[in-house]
């Protein structure tokens, strides 16, 4: 028992702040993104002994993740939150300015939560059509047809100017 805590905990120190990142690109904020990394690993862990290979145990936490989130959006939890032009200083970098990074970010959290789930893992997971749809419990051409729309959403809701 003590071995199998121990390998979570492990697996919970290395990867937790890489879920969180996903979780922030998915809802926009940062304690909702912190509320759905603890409630993914609660359920990581529920299901920890019956694990078998810890080979695709990234993908499968993702999975957690995003069902967490898809799950919380349609139920109305967080529906009439907002995210604010506040953003926490720990972000990680990225690339572009914060002007364009605060627009595209304030772009994705307007878009349907199923096709920024789909954009999340696609571009920001780097992760294939295939794994994605395994993850969204989806066919192939359901996220083709997601990210498609979620990108068409993206560019109508940022000016062509900001890029």
């Amino acid at each position: 028992m003590q071995d199998r805590d121990a390998a979570f905990a492990d697996y919970f120190a290395s990867r937790s702040s890489t879920m969180r990142g996903t979780a922030y690109l998915l809802c926009g904020d940062w304690h909702r993104a912190e509320d759905l990394v603890q409630t993914a690993f609660v359920k990581l862990y529920r299901a920890w002994h019956r694990i078998a290979g810890h080979e695709t145990l990234d993908a499968y936490t993702r999975q957690i993740l995003v069902r967490t989130f898809l799950d919380e959006s349609r139920r109305g939890f967080f529906h009439r939150e907002r995210p604010t032009a506040e953003h926490d200083d720990r972000s990680e970098p990225v690339a572009g300015s914060v002007e364009d990074r605060m627009v595209l970010l304030g772009a994705l959290a307007d878009v349907a939560p199923r096709q920024r789930a789909a954009l999340v893992l696609r571009y920001w997971e780097d992760m294939s059509v295939e794994d994605t749809a395994k993850a969204l419990k989806c066919t192939a051409g359901t996220v083709k047809s997601q990210t498609a729309r979620g990108l068409d959403a993206l560019r109508h809701l940022v000016p062509t100017s900001t890029f």
